[in-house]
């Protein structure tokens, strides 16, 4: 199946949503209202207690260790939800420690004594095809339970992110039998040759922003490689994750080989990051959680590390820009799948001169945002993924009114159940405040004015964050200058979010380690090992 892109969800219609903060908040407000009053109508797609109930059934809930789908060693479960509502969907096994002793001992069999590393690279490279055509026989299903479990639009998640999904893994079935060392000339009679080895049993925490995604940015490389693996879910999704590694099994992968386990992080997710008999972590998810799975990893048997982490990523908009297509594509990096997306294009700096036509146009296009529930054909935006999350963006956009930043619309609230936010707009923005130095990972804009490109190249690496960035502009000299002089991982120039398979995606400074997708993803599951060999009265060296 041909890739699809994320930024292919442009092409989608422009309708768009949200809807409310407190009475008392709106009251409060004063010069801080926007320059024709806050907008409060947004286009819902209809009342969100009018529910569509999700079209699959709860399949597994138990954790998946050494090929069986057993319950956690403490007996313990926990409840996953349901954002439109927070309702319980199901019960789920409650890994801790203990489980995550068991997954690293079938992990470790496996690698040590299983067939996986000893099978051919071609043998490997067929299961891993055999279960994306299991997956694509099973998407219908899969994007339902992501919708349901993480509250994205049903339309992302099946045209979107299922056909992403599939590519992945025929991206890295293709690598498995492409991996190979080098021969190396030496100053002298020796034949050198390095082997690119496996490096064992791969521990892996996967965030809930993109539960499948991330389990195929992790999962498909170390496979890919001859490891085998244990992964932790979010405990906030961990459906989909169980549902695609029965599919593995299915496919053919021996039992051991991709050992899951849903849990929480200071538990299960400590466990992991330290145990001595892990030989390498990788981790998505906030700056902070990475700091901590690092230092595990390094006070136990000092496993190599490779992070994914935050982001507050600038999106310049250039004079020359057609405001209108800026609009449209600002909009889409900020508020994509709720603006939870470690690389949203969080800061808007838009230069003076196109300041003012863009803010008004901004604000429009918020306000014709379709919220609602994400299973309705046509809803651009679903509920944020859980109350904690729910109140930190609310939270922020206190921050925003309380440091004078103008609020052009949105600022609370959507409905009465579920964790619904009103797209929001916020001009006036300073590089002071909190909406402009944190991640608030929701549905907020903000927009600063710039006057001269070496001032915006300052003020958008004045950051602790280096993920991602985006340049509008016609001109290629003032794209290659921008381009270059941008402390981040990855530069979308006129195009946001285009996360083939082939491109590498990671971050600078404290946005992580090492690079996910492509080529560059392989590095993370490989030992390099030189091997030296005399050589006596060789014809030629």
């Amino acid at each position: 199946m041909a890739a699809r892109r994320i930024s292919s969800l442009l092409t989608r219609s422009l309708s768009v949503s949200s809807s409310s903060v407190s009475t008392s908040l709106f009251s409060s407000l004063g010069k801080n209202s926007g320059r024709n009053g806050i907008g409060k109508r947004f286009s819902t797609a209809a009342a969100l207690e009018d529910l569509i109930v999700p079209p699959v059934q709860i399949a597994y809930t138990q954790n998946l260790i050494d090929g069986k789908f057993v319950d956690a060693a403490s007996g313990k479960t926990f409840p996953t939800y349901d954002p439109r509502t927070g309702d319980v969907i199901s019960n789920v096994a409650e890994g801790d420690a203990e489980d995550i002793d068991r997954a690293v001992a079938a992990a470790r069999k496996a690698f040590d004594e299983g067939p996986w590393p000893k099978m051919t690279p071609y043998e490997r490279s067929r299961i891993m095809l055999r279960f994306a055509d299991l997956v694509e026989k099973h998407s219908e299903e899969l994007a339902a339970l992501e919708t349901w479990n993480n509250g994205k639009p049903h339309e992302q998640a099946a045209k979107s992110e299922l056909p992403m999904f599939i590519r992945l893994f025929h991206y890295y079935a293709g690598w498995a039998d492409k991996i190979h060392g080098l021969t190396v000339p030496a100053d002298g009679p020796h034949h050198v040759q390095t082997l690119h080895e496996p490096i064992g049993v791969a521990g892996q925490i996967i965030p809930w922003n993109f539960p499948l995604l991330m389990f195929a940015w992790k999962v498909g490389p170390a496979l890919a490689c001859g490891n085998t693996i244990v992964l932790k879910t979010a405990e906030q999704t961990p459906l989909t994750a169980l549902y695609v590694a029965k599919l593995f099994h299915e496919a053919g992968l021996p039992p051991g080989v991709l050992n899951v386990v849903s849990g929480y992080g200071p538990t299960a997710g400590a466990a992991l990051a330290s145990h001595m008999d892990v030989d390498k972590v990788a981790f998505t998810g906030s700056t902070d959680t990475g700091k901590i799975v690092l230092e595990l990893a390094a006070k136990s048997n000092l496993k190599p590390v490779t992070l994914e982490l935050g982001g507050k990523s600038p999106f310049i908009i250039c004079e020359d820009a057609d405001v209108d297509k800026a609009v449209e594509l600002a909009h889409f990096a900020l508020f994509f799948n709720q603006g939870q997306c470690c690389c949203a294009g969080s800061r808007t700096f838009v230069h003076e001169r196109v300041y003012d036509e863009f803010i008004e146009k901004a604000k429009a296009r918020a306000l014709r945002r379709v919220v609602g529930d994400p299973f309705r054909k046509g809803v651009e935006q679903g509920p944020q993924i859980d109350t904690e999350q729910f109140e930190k963006v609310l939270r922020y956009i206190r921050a925003g009114i309380e440091s004078n930043a103008t609020l052009e619309c949105g600022g609370d609230r959507l409905g009465t159940k579920g964790y619904f936010v009103q797209p929001t707009v916020f001009s006036n923005v300073m590089d002071d405040m909190l909406i402009a130095k944190d991640e608030i990972f929701g549905p907020v804009q903000s927009i600063l004015k710039f006057k001269d490109i070496d001032e915006v190249i300052r003020r958008a690496n004045n950051t602790r964050y280096g993920l991602a960035a985006g340049v509008f502009t016609k001109s290629v000299e003032t794209a290659n200058t921008l381009t270059r002089a941008l402390r981040a991982g990855t530069v979308w120039v006129n195009c946001f979010d285009v996360f083939d398979a082939a491109i590498p995606f990671g971050g600078y400074k404290m946005s992580g380690i090492g690079r996910e997708k492509g080529i560059y993803s392989l590095h993370n599951y490989l030992q390099v090992k030189a091997v030296v060999t005399p050589l006596k009265n060789p014809a030629w060296l």
